[in-house]
């Protein structure tokens, strides 16, 4: 008779066998355990708070010296970004851990529509002073059209300035906000752009691998901070599409790989 001990390990390699043939044996459950440490940073660390705070401190200086110096006719603008940039969807995020499925419009529409994300520390004020200013925000989001209703009724309750058709541009057909982006300097002499991914503020970083994004970044280094004011997202963005190689229907197994093989690692053996 086969022993308790031996049926255990039979047992355990028929699991083990079964998961690597039907390739179950790393879920999206399991990616997005990844994103736990980077949800604690932006929830819980007041680094988060502070490096905000100092965006929109640069923001507020650099338009009033833009202002200073202005003598143009075309009234002046800010470009901004939503997610991320003005307002935090951390929440959403924590909700996709403990779940065996990632971000999808059927679960965005929903948070959309209760409203509940946060502003970034230190945006509501900045953008209400720029208004004091004479200065319009316009705010470029690739949030669907479908969302529009839901992204007026968050913003307008967290107090942001310009919430309207006029000054929501919102993604219709193309994710290259370049064109949304044309339509405001058409009209405005743009003082300011704001955002967490590269993308919202020249498109040459779209779907670029992750050296020449880095290269792109190196050649308008005298606009970050200036001009362009960054902040910081680590839990999505084309930054993780450049690891995937473009490819964002990849397996969670093959991400697993992919963001694991983009490490640097210490060649160290102890």
């Amino acid at each position: 008779m086969m022993k308790i001990n031996e049926k255990f390990k039979l047992a355990v390699m028929v699991l083990v066998t079964l998961a690597l043939i039907t390739g179950c044996a790393y879920t999206t459950k399991d990616l997005n355990e990844q994103s736990v440490l980077a949800l604690n940073w932006v929830q819980t660390s007041a680094e988060f708070h502070a490096i905000s705070y100092q965006n929109y401190n640069l923001a507020k200086m650099n338009l009033d010296r833009f202002l200073a110096s202005y003598s143009g006719s075309k009234p002046v603008a800010v470009i901004t970004d939503m997610d991320e940039t003005i307002t935090d969807n951390s929440a959403y995020q924590s909700f996709l851990v403990g779940q065996d499925f990632g971000y999808s419009s059927k679960t965005w529409g929903p948070w959309i529509a209760a409203a509940q994300a946060k502003a970034i520390p230190g945006a509501v004020e900045f953008f209400n002073y720029a208004k004091q200013k004479g200065v319009e925000t316009f705010y470029i989001s690739n949030t669907k059209m479908d969302f529009l209703e839901g992204a007026k009724k968050k913003l307008t309750a967290l107090g942001f300035p310009y919430v309207d058709d006029k000054h929501m541009l919102f993604q219709t057909k193309s994710s290259d906000k370049q064109e949304r982006r044309d339509i405001v300097a058409k009209d405005y002499e743009i003082a300011l752009l704001l955002g967490d991914n590269l993308n919202d503020f020249l498109s040459v970083f779209a779907k670029k691998p992750i050296a020449e994004r880095s290269a792109e970044a190196d050649k308008i280094k005298a606009e970050w901070g200036n001009k362009f004011i960054v902040f910081p997202n680590p839990l999505y963005g084309d930054w993780e599409g450049a690891i995937y190689k473009g490819n964002w229907g990849a397996g969670p197994a093959e991400k697993d790989k992919m963001r694991k093989d983009a490490l640097e690692r210490w060649d160290y053996k102890p």
